[in-house]
């Protein structure tokens, strides 16, 4: 597949469907149609529908629900979920290699056209203390995300979700057509929040990342509609 373009995707991150709406109607009104993420909050509280919703708007959509069971649940779960207009899926890289490749039979399994299937690695609210003395995973962060990544690619999946900087080494270890998508991009002047492995969107641009992911400096802005515009000037360089 080609180099996908740099873009920054906005996660809905919202308790119910009104309060996604009127997020999204604050854009329409701007001319603008961002590529929107649905999370597991959003998702949980309205199910498919808020899904088929921001689709109807010409919106393209991330399913970011994280699946990570036994492989034939996965596939399961991935089975239904290829039914929905989603245009990127995730699953646990950590739930191993056998796993995700059912995750990708279980996309496969409608035919057609399917959504992009990415591996989430090790999320950016873990650092290496966590990493070693919580989880019981030896090595530094970096080390852990680029195996992780090489599983995914191994299991057929079209790339992974992690941290900005570690998207040049994995472009380097599995290809520059390899799918970087990455949380945890704030301008110096904004809170990092829960993240840790945090870097601004010039850099992020300069790693590599296919997608940066930002949430809270967009959703919680005063004007999120030129919060995002800001955010897209700069990962595009044009600031």
């Amino acid at each position: 597949m080609p180099n996908p373009p740099r873009e920054v995707i906005v996660p809905l991150d919202f308790p119910a469907k009104p309060d996604a709406l009127r997020f999204l109607d604050l854009f329409a009104d701007a001319g603008e149609r961002p590529f929107v993420k649905i999370g597991m909050e959003l998702f949980y509280a309205e199910g498919p529908s808020i899904v088929n919703e921001a689709a109807s708007r010409g919106l393209r959509v991330f399913l970011d629900l994280k699946v990570c069971d036994i492989p034939n649940t996965a596939r399961g779960a991935m089975a239904s979920l290829a039914g929905l207009p989603i245009d990127m899926v995730n699953c646990h890289a950590l739930g191993g290699l056998d796993m995700m490749r059912r995750a990708r039979e279980g996309l496969d399994s409608r035919g057609g056209r399917r959504p992009l299937l990415l591996g989430v690695t090790i999320l950016t609210s873990i650092d290496n203390a966590r990493l070693n003395n919580e989880l019981g995973i030896g090595g530094g962060v970096g080390a852990a995300v680029v195996k992780l990544a090489g599983l995914a690619k191994e299991a057929g999946l079209d790339g992974v979700v992690c941290a900005p900087g570690e998207s040049m080494l994995i472009h380097q270890t599995c290809g520059s057509d390899f799918v970087t998508i990455t949380p945890g991009v704030r301008f110096p002047d904004e809170a990092i929040d829960d993240q840790h492995r945090v870097v601004g969107p010039d850099d992020a641009r300069r790693f590599g990342c296919n997608y940066i992911v930002v949430g809270r400096p967009i959703n919680r802005a005063v004007d999120p509609v030129s919060a995002y515009r800001r955010y897209v000037r700069a990962f595009a360089g044009k600031d």
